[in-house]
């Protein structure tokens, strides 16, 4: 059984910045995709960013893009999302999620999920 677990979630400023990790781990861990999302309160989950762990594509939500940076580390099993000028808008749970093999990765239909941490940006 996959799991992801997320840290470096926490308060902050507007402004300010916040990098989350997702490390992975289980038996026979292999993936395609690996992806940040996140659920503001009274909201649906949205995708928000995701890397494919061979070609290290990325793909970011219109919301973020330029502000949030997601990165790999293969060797660790770890994905990152450095969280730039953030916004109050930004305060969700975000989660880590992956997705085991090839097609579409904007999307929120991914296989194994994280348990999620709370981001929460103050203006």
């Amino acid at each position: 059984q996959v799991q992801l677990v997320e840290s470096g979630g926490g308060w902050v400023q507007a402004g300010g910045s916040l990098r989350l990790a997702c490390a992975a781990s289980g038996p026979t861990f292999s993936s395609y995709a690996m992806g940040w999302f996140r659920q503001a309160p009274g909201k649906e989950r949205e995708f928000v960013a995701a890397i494919t762990w061979t070609g290290g594509s990325t793909y970011y939500a219109h919301s973020v893009k330029g502000r949030f940076t997601i990165s790999r580390d293969n060797a660790k099993n770890t994905v990152y999302l450095q969280m730039n000028s953030l916004k109050p808008e930004d305060t969700a749970v975000y989660y880590c999620a992956t997705r085991r093999f090839p097609g579409p990765v904007v999307t929120t239909k991914y296989d194994y999920w994280g348990q999620g941490t709370q981001v929460t940006v103050s203006s």
